[in-house]
């Protein structure tokens, strides 16, 4: 029984030696505990019958072995105290491989939330890499359509789910000053029209207007056949209601009255705005309002002359697409563009005015010389 001592002064120097693990597992504890298996640091004295049953028992399987007599089982002592203790090394050795793998585990799960970087499992790595590059072409996408769809700032009523012919709308005629009677009539009629429909639907139909109302030829329209115009079936019924069209035959006729008296409707109609651009700079749309004193006046003063559909609101749009009124948002593009657009028409207009006045003073003096020289040959 001198094996008893032996084994249990080695337990305690095994169970002192063994490491304490680490955050990552320490596979060194592991490798120390297996060592003394491999290696004891005592040898235990061998004799020549520990040799011969440890011999018979390899060549045996276990449950032989299970079964020898007492008498085997006396004689082979050391050898059951041996297998004692590799089984005690072999457990250590197993509770330190668990430890660290539990411990890895738990170093592999913080890797997958991210605070570490190293040695994460292979799915805590695939989801960084399956989420980043969807996040990275969302964000592409979106810079590319909004560098590619929008060079320039516009108002912020035209978006980018805007209708195409609505803003180009916006960017070629929306705000520009006209003076041109025809297309003055035609701004009036779109504007009256936008009680039934709106700017998307108007502009998508304006080739349909243009025929139907003859090219918006004040004299030409007001010499149409309402009877005609409003039958059922009729091109001009499916695109307004019978009051609006018998509204626009009206306003034909009395734009005609306006231009024997005014020489022109462009003079009429701004000659209220003392024929300069009224200039918003508004900001933001809210401040955008539906109607202004201006286009009040403007409004009763066509309805006393007989115009109908024309009331404030309806003006007021006719005063913001005619460029009668700037209200372009101070941050689009188009607000300086109108500027600039409404003084070189003042300056044409300026320029013009001059040279008429320069060429009516020539003519004045020229009938004046020769009045002198025919006063002078009959004297």
């Amino acid at each position: 029984m001198s094996g008893a001592p032996r084994l249990r002064s080695m337990n305690v120097t095994d169970s002192e030696a063994r490491p304490v693990l680490g955050p990552a597992g320490n596979k060194a504890g592991s490798l120390s505990a297996r060592k003394p298996a491999s290696k004891p640091s005592k040898k235990v004295e061998k004799s020549s019958v520990e040799v011969t049953v440890v011999e018979e028992k390899k060549a045996l399987p276990s449950s032989t072995v299970n079964s020898l007599s007492p008498i085997t089982h006396s004689l082979s002592v050391p050898s059951v105290l041996r297998r004692h203790e590799r089984l005690l090394h072999s457990s250590l050795s197993l509770n330190a491989s668990c430890s660290s793998d539990a411990s890895t585990d738990s170093f592999q799960s913080r890797a997958s939330t991210g605070r570490l970087s190293r040695c994460g499992s292979l799915g805590s790595r695939r989801k960084p890499y399956a989420s980043k590059p969807k996040s990275l072409v969302s964000d592409d996408s979106l810079d590319l359509s909004s560098n590619s769809s929008h060079h320039k700032r516009r108002c912020t009523w035209v978006t980018p789910n805007t209708d195409p012919s609505y803003a180009a709308f916006h960017d070629e005629e929306w705000g520009v000053p006209v003076h041109d009677d025809k297309k003055l009539f035609e701004l009036l009629v779109l504007s009256g029209s936008l009680s039934e429909l709106t700017w998307s639907a108007i502009l998508s139909k304006r080739h349909i207007f243009r025929e139907v109302f003859m090219d918006f030829d004040p004299v030409a329209v007001s010499k149409l056949n309402e009877k005609k115009l409003i039958a059922h079936g009729s091109v001009a019924s499916s695109l307004l209601s019978e009051l609006m069209l018998r509204a626009i035959v009206e306003n034909a006729r009395q734009i005609s009255k306006v231009i024997d008296e005014f020489r022109s409707f462009d003079q009429y109609i701004w000659s209220f705005v003392n024929h300069k651009p009224i200039v918003s700079r508004f900001r933001y749309p809210r401040q955008v309002p539906v109607k202004t004193p201006k286009a009040d006046v403007i409004s009763k003063d066509l309805v006393r002359r007989g115009f109908r559909s024309v009331g404030p609101t309806v003006i007021y749009s006719f005063m913001q697409v005619a460029g009668i009124t700037n209200d372009h948002l101070t941050s689009c593009f188009r607000f300086q563009e109108c500027i600039t657009a409404a003084e070189a028409k003042e300056e044409n207009v300026t320029k013009d005015t001059t040279e008429k006045k320069e060429t009516v003073n020539v003519i004045n003096t020229e009938l004046s010389v020769a009045i002198d020289e025919l006063s002078f040959s009959t004297e």
